[in-house]
């Protein structure tokens, strides 16, 4: 498609978005047809159109109906603010940012917390992953937008709060089987219900894929259940149990741009010559028991455990810092935390939520380093433990003043200690025992005020604060196979921002958000010349700013629409980076890489009361740089996703087929870019057209 309609499609979406509800904003209210929403990741739950944040939403018809189901990525298209990448690596982990935070991200999910059912996915050293979230029984994803250190901790970009499905009242039993393109196929089992008071859900899914690109195979089983169990009325016990295992994720690696233009489903030479591939074993318990005392106090404590066994094979044998190419970690986390919610009027009539909690951690890694001798382990090079332990108290209080003015306000401390124990002998010729230890503190308010004129008229500002310090992964040292990066530290923020939403005629809801963030200390990656990996370092001062617009609308009895809009301005203003013999490279006024100018995402979807439903996307992504220098910039794309199926019901059986094309319009992209990479291989090529289909069979009880 050509740069021409690019360009009209990027500037027609945002303006039809932000038009439309004015034009109808003088009509009549008519009976609302869309659903109110109530926003649980503030942990006071509030109506959306009542909080002072930027927050967004999917629920379960737009992440499991009819969609392919390989990555959260499908879901988060709809919400802006937010931008996906790397859905096909499933060695590097799909990349998640929320305005800048997480797109220095080569492994994992930096910046941004992920909870599911009250339980962390993020590790206590900040770093989170998607491994465990299963899809097929996801019943609703939360994202807020912005820094929200004062209610989560480690979390610039945001919070993605995930709920997964409760049994229904009538038990049921289902399975799905799909297939696909590049030798895809997802085979899932369900069940769950209501027994007594006791709610219940299982899934049980094993999920294929040949890969687009050689070697880019990938398997996963996956075993997601949730019991809750209501002693009354007033306490309940939720059990969460979650299990995953991938034998096989393998990495295609980067391509220079000549590559790609040879062959773009080819792997980097060395990821072949070293079969760069990754293992997970993880097993994730997470118990939740909530009570409630009365109509003015809840409880709720939370406690989880997870075991996790990783290996992965990078595509070098020795790195030039005496590093292996083989890890293998073991990695044990323990963790929990709770709050106390405390409802009662101030003053006699002024209504008031009250917040008080702490969380505790602890991480254990166990990492080793081998030679990476062509796909066999070599000798041993790296033998350490890592210790993170963490501590965080947090309030957060929201007051409403009259009927249209509330008042939000948080805080929250946090404490946080690395240590790490080198394991290997000190011999003749060693660099010598690289043990030590580091911490972090940090004090994070925050400030909120909404002016509530009526559903269609919603004002608010907020001031957040934000502290990420460096995960485990970030911390390793550039001069040497053990020990820590002791010139990292964390990078704060501070969040400027202001929102206009609400919903009109009761079949538009709408959102404005501009914001304006302070960032110092920004954690970058970089890649040594020879080392084969990323490290990082901190960049001075930067600056992210921008505007995001969300729009949803019902055009038609059964056929909606939603608009996603986001503009970014994120630049360096104080970051200077090592250039060898040649000094320093000054990179004051350029952008943060990883994250495009302009990016906008449209999609309509249909339902008719014959059970027949239909979606269609269109994303566009705006071009953005691959390196600090900005001399690497990557091509805008735009790409269209379409999704139909059928659901039949006689009696207790529920059929239901279903077909998806992805790419319909063949478009050349790039799924990845990867960071500052070196020799030029920032490039991982995207599928072209593809298609997926499938049937779910259902059986109620």
């Amino acid at each position: 498609m050509n740069s021409g309609l690019k360009a009209l499609a990027v500037w027609m979406m945002p303006c039809a978005g932000l038009l439309n509800p004015l034009l109808v904003f003088g009509q009549s209210e008519a009976s609302s047809t869309l659903d109110e929403v109530v926003v649980t990741a503030t942990r006071i739950p509030t109506e959306w159109i009542r909080l002072p944040l930027a927050v967004g939403w999917v629920d379960q018809d737009e992440i499991q109906l009819g969609r392919q189901q390989l990555g959260l990525d499908e879901a988060l298209v709809n919400i802006p603010g937010v931008f996906s990448q790397n859905r096909y690596n499933f060695a590097q982990d799909l990349r998640i940012s929320i305005r800048g935070f997480g797109a220095r991200a080569n492994f994992g999910i930096r910046g941004i917390m992920l909870i599911s059912d009250d339980i962390p996915l993020t590790m206590p050293d900040g770093q989170g992953n998607v491994d465990s979230v299963d899809l097929g029984s996801t019943r609703s994803v939360e994202v807020i937008r912005g820094p929200v250190s004062a209610v989560y901790g480690a979390s610039g970009g945001g919070v993605i709060n995930i709920r997964t499905e409760e049994g229904p009242d009538i038990p049921f039993v289902s399975g799905r089987l799909s297939f696909g393109s590049y030798d895809y196929s997802l085979a899932q089992a369900k069940a769950g219900g209501q027994t007594g008071k006791a709610n219940w859900l299982a899934s049980l899914s094993n999920t294929q894929l040949g890969g687009y690109r050689q070697q880019s195979a990938y398997k996963r089983t996956l075993w997601n259940s949730k019991l809750r169990y209501d002693f009354d009325d007033s306490s309940s016990l939720t059990v969460v149990f979650n299990a995953v295992d991938s034998p096989e994720a393998q990495d295609a690696g980067g391509l220079t741009a000549a590559e790609v233009q040879a062959n773009r489903r080819q792997a980097a030479p060395r990821n072949l010559q070293f079969d760069a591939d990754e293992t997970v074993q993880q097993q994730q318990l997470g118990l939740a028991w909530r009570k409630t005392l009365n109509d003015e106090n809840e409880f709720l404590l939370h406690a989880y455990g997870i075991l996790r066994d990783f290996t992965n094979l990078l595509p070098f044998s020795i790195n030039s810092n005496g590093q292996g190419g083989s890890v293998a970690l073991d990695r044990k986390v323990a963790g929990g935390g709770g709050h106390w919610q405390w409802s009662r009027p101030l003053a006699g009539n002024i209504p008031n939520q009250l917040v008080l909690g702490f969380e505790l951690g602890a991480q254990r890694d166990l990492r080793k380093r081998f030679a990476n001798n062509q796909g066999v382990l070599g000798i041993l090079t790296t033998n350490q433990d890592e210790d993170v332990s963490t501590a965080g108290l947090f309030a957060t209080d929201t007051l409403q003043l009259s009927g249209q003015w509330t008042l939000s306000a948080g805080a929250r401390l946090d404490d946080m200690d690395y240590s790490v124990n080198d394991r290997i002998p000190v011999a003749d010729g060693a660099t010598g025992d690289e043990s030590g230890d580091t911490s972090f503190s940090h004090f994070s308010p925050m400030l909120g005020a909404a002016w509530h004129r009526d559903e269609a008229l919603n004002l608010y500002a907020n001031i957040s604060t934000s502290f990420d310090p460096p995960a485990i992964v970030e911390l390793a040292n550039p001069n040497g196979p053990t020990g820590f990066n002791q010139d990292l530290g964390p990078q704060t923020a501070t969040n400027y921002e202001l929102g206009l939403k609400g919903v009109v005629t009761g079949r538009w809801r709408y959102e404005l958000a501009l914001f304006h963030i302070d960032v110092s200390n920004e954690i970058v990656p970089y890649e040594l010349s020879g080392s084969g990996q990323a490290f990082f370092q901190n960049s001075g001062k930067s600056t992210h700013r921008g505007a995001e617009v969300g729009v949803s609308v019902e055009l038609a009895p059964g056929l909606t629409s939603r608009l996603a809009y986001t503009w970014s301005d994120f630049t360096f203003k104080d970051f200077s980076e090592p250039a060898g013999a040649a000094g320093f490279n000054v990179y004051d006024g350029n952008r943060i890489p990883g994250v495009p100018e302009q990016q906008a995402n449209l999609d309509f979807a249909y339902h008719h009361s014959s059970g027949f439903y239909a979606g269609f996307d269109l994303l566009y992504v705006g071009a953005f740089f691959a390196n600090n220098a900005n001399s690497v910039k990557t091509d805008p794309y735009l790409v269209a996703s379409a999704r139909a199926g059928y659901r039949w019901v006689s009696g207790s059986w529920a059929l239901e087929p279903f077909i998806g094309v992805n790419n319909i319009f063949d478009e050349l992209y790039m799924d990845n870019i990867r960071i500052n990479a070196t020799f030029g291989r920032y490039y991982e090529p995207a599928p072209e057209r593809n298609v997926y289909g499938g049937v779910e069979l259902k059986y109620g009880f």
